[in-house]
């Protein structure tokens, strides 16, 4: 999940500016190839040129040229023409106030592409920042992944990579410097406990594994969704199926660690598991709606989803269906609440935009964004064995509280 730097919004307001006529063409010919189609360059600037709004008026033009010169004369250090304009666009972007309105270099854009597709190199590990602090911590490290190898742990505290300081930067691109090519280093230095050290990690390739899933006691099939990235929607069916097969009477899916992803990707599984209506809509700034829907051929079964504080996006999406339509029982503590969609526009030169388009709303109607889902139980985490144990699912008392929610609804 993005968050705003400070650092940057200064930057990209401050640096970034060459000449008049070579910054309004790039931002018009960029403009122009990616929201206009067909349309001429020129007939863009015919539409753009007379508001008073204008961006790049004589005065702005002005001012920017003096502060890049002032850059030029006495910063320390020289500043590349490309880092100017990068910050410039950055910049742009970033005066929507909005931490998920952002803009990708094409470099960052492949990084994030990557991400959404589900196979890197890196170390393993699954991170989200806090959205006020910046700091960054591992909400989950993958088995005999890298950061596992080298002792990184959930709940660490992820200071920098190299470096680049975690606070400094939103979440994706302090990603971007923690992943790289296969069988490079990067030195990690976290925070456990109050103590600072430093790790080095070899990287490797990864795939994530967006679903994982195992039978529990008393036939309770148990689904990890880790996130809605491309493929999430047939591994999720794939589970129910073979849990089917094993003889599973009802099921757990655990979206307690899930940050989002694909809106897609959520609203099929809702379609494949929830009775026919709409399972999620949304409102743009005109007031335009769009529905999602499930078809009515339903995988029914007693049902619970436990969710936390790190349950957002796209996972609030699938939890508040599933609560609308009471097709089961959401355990846990309130979620995130981020009820926003972003859209990524690519732009011609391989970099892109990533635009809060539109506000999302649950099946009855209610909008989550900065409120989040309350749980039908709300129950906080303990775990109940020995911290130096191996993890055991019926030792987690939110997972156990689920299986006692389901004997009760199958009647045993």
């Amino acid at each position: 999940m993005e968050e705003r730097s400070n650092e940057g919004f200064l930057r990209g307001l401050l640096i970034g500016i060459f000449t008049t006529a070579g910054l309004f063409a790039i931002i018009i010919v960029v403009l122009a190839l990616t929201f206009f189609g067909r349309k001429t360059v020129g007939a863009v600037v015919e539409e753009t040129a007379g508001k008073d709004d204008e961006l790049l008026d004589e005065d702005t033009v002005e001012k920017l040229d003096v502060l890049s010169a002032l850059l030029d004369k006495y910063y320390y250090d020289d500043i590349s023409t490309e880092d100017k304009q990068t910050a410039l666009f950055k910049g742009v972007m970033e005066s929507a106030g909005d931490p998920y309105t952002v803009y990708y270099t094409a470099e960052e854009y492949e990084e994030f592409q990557v991400s959404t597709l589900g196979n890197y190199a890196g170390i393993g590990a699954i991170l989200t920042q806090d959205a006020n602090t910046k700091q960054v911590s591992i909400i989950r490290v993958y088995e005999n992944s890298p950061a596992e190898k080298c002792g990184l742990k959930a709940e660490d505290i992820i200071i920098a990579a190299d470096e680049y300081v975690g606070t400094d930067m939103t979440l994706d691109n302090f990603v971007q410097h923690i992943r790289g090519p296969e069988g490079t280093t990067v030195a990690i230095r976290y925070e456990r406990n109050g103590e600072e050290k430093t790790v080095d990690v070899v990287r490797e390739s990864i795939t994530v594994p967006s679903v994982s899933y195992s039978m529990l006691e008393d036939d309770i099939g148990y689904i990890i969704i880790n996130e809605f990235s491309k493929g999430t929607a047939d591994e999720f069916i794939n589970a129910l199926q073979d849990l089917k097969k094993q003889g599973m009477k009802g099921v757990i899916y655990d979206l307690r660690t899930n940050g989002g992803g694909l809106v897609d990707s959520a609203t099929d599984m809702l379609d494949y598991i929830l009775p026919e209506g709409i399972t999620v809509y949304m409102l743009n700034k005109a007031g335009d709606r769009t529905d999602y829907t499930s078809d009515g051929n339903a995988f029914t079964i007693p049902t619970v989803v436990l969710v936390s504080e790190e349950t957002a996006s796209a996972a609030e999406i699938f939890t508040g269906a599933i609560k609308d339509f009471k097709a089961g029982t959401v355990i846990g503590t309130q979620t995130f609440g981020k009820g926003i969609v972003q859209t990524t526009l690519p732009l011609t030169d391989g970099s892109a935009v990533k635009i809060t388009t539109e506000t999302y709303y649950t099946p009855n109607g209610t909008c989550i964004h900065g409120v989040g889902i309350e749980p039908d139980i709300e129950l906080e985490f303990e775990y109940l064995g020995e911290d130096e144990d191996d993890y055991e699912f019926m030792l987690d008392n939110q997972i156990a509280a689920g299986v006692e929610e389901l004997k009760k609804q199958i009647g045993e």
